[in-house]
């Protein structure tokens, strides 16, 4: 029951602004299994609702060629941090990430924009794979390097939900490599696959009564909540 409900608010989060699931879901999950273990659970659901975010697949391709360097990045990034940290980092990656993600979405509120460079992708990437291999979590520094490419809603959605394929492959990967990965936390990871996308729906469902403005403003106060949720947790 708490897998099912817990991947339901995180399902319905990232249909509103395209990120949360991971975030949320390791929280809530961790309060009742290790970490290496949560992380296993968020495979399919993380991985399957990232399929259906960055449909069709014409608009996705676009968006992944133009962003291949990033995406480069964070397969290599999630790699090299996986052999620094040795596994999930813990509680004081949670908080430093936590703390990042709230000066950033208030930073946004504050109608701050972000200016990186687009050639800054492969190390863009690298970093938030090194960030993803400590905590988990998909979205720091990528997200703002995202955000500063200009992209129009619906393009933004899509170029998260590639690279937090992108990200979930690879760190699936690598637990699969360090046999951290259990046919039983397969099971459980297919069995939240429903509830996540039951919640994503119902969150694309309100996304689309959003104007563009009023989904920024939602976009940047839930990476402020997201970020106050992983400090307190850490």
């Amino acid at each position: 029951m708490l897998i099912l409900a817990v991947f339901l608010l995180a399902g319905f989060v990232k249909g509103v602004i395209g990120l949360g699931l991971p975030t949320i879901a390791m929280g809530l999950l961790t309060l009742a299994y290790p970490a290496p273990e949560a992380a296993a659970m968020l495979l399919l659901p993380s991985f399957i609702t990232n399929l259906v975010q960055i449909r069709p697949a014409a608009a996705a391709w676009r968006l992944a060629l133009r962003f291949r360097a990033l995406f480069l990045g964070v397969v290599a990034g999630t790699a090299l941090g996986f052999v620094l940290w040795g596994g999930l980092g813990g509680r004081h990656a949670d908080l430093a990430l936590g703390v990042l993600l709230v000066i950033y979405g208030l930073l946004g509120l504050a109608a701050w924009k972000p200016r990186l460079p687009e050639a800054a992708g492969f190390p863009t990437g690298a970093v938030t794979g090194a960030v993803t291999a400590a905590t988990g979590v998909f979205v720091l520094p990528a997200v703002p390097w995202l955000q500063a490419r200009g992209l129009s809603r619906d393009d933004l959605v899509r170029a998260l939900g590639l690279s937090f394929t992108v990200s979930t492959l690879a760190l699936g990967a690598l637990l699969l490599g360090g046999r951290s990965l259990s046919w039983a936390q397969l099971g459980l990871s297919a069995l939240a696959v429903l509830p996540a996308l039951v919640g994503q729906r119902l969150g694309e469902a309100l996304r689309s009564r959003l104007s563009e403005s009023a989904f920024r403003r939602a976009f940047q106060l839930g990476l402020t909540a997201l970020g106050l949720w992983l400090a307190l947790r850490g």
